[in-house]
């Protein structure tokens, strides 16, 4: 299984970005393997608004089934759904790694609603 951990760098050892739509980029994890790869969401960064929907684009491109963020808006989990990946919310504080396995050892609560407002506030 692929998940995309929201990331302020390009590694497991870099802390978790809170947010999920002006994420520096994501390190997409193999659970199976814990190899990585990072996909840049600089574009999202830049934009006005979208930054969210343009955010999950880059996470369903990058074959991830699910996210593990901080924080997450109303149009940014809305597209996510649409695209199928289940949402893991709060895990910031802590690096990547940490975050992975604790998904992995099942202590992650998949959300069924938003916890930001739109733009990512709280």
């Amino acid at each position: 299984m692929k998940v995309a951990v929201t990331s302020e760098g390009p590694t497991l050892d870099y802390q978790v970005d809170p947010r999920f739509g002006r994420a520096g980029g994501f390190v997409v994890v193999d659970t199976e393997t814990m190899e990585t790869t990072y996909v840049d969401n600089g574009s999202s960064q830049a934009r006005p608004q979208g930054a969210g929907i343009q955010a999950a684009e880059n996470v369903a491109n990058a074959g991830a089934q699910v996210v593990l963020t901080g924080y997450v808006g109303p149009k940014a989990f809305t597209a996510l759904a649409a695209a199928k990946i289940r949402i893991g919310q709060d895990v910031d504080r802590m690096t990547v790694r940490e975050a992975v396995e604790k998904y992995i050892r099942g202590e992650v609560a998949m959300a069924d609603a938003p916890n930001a407002q739109e733009g990512g506030k709280r």
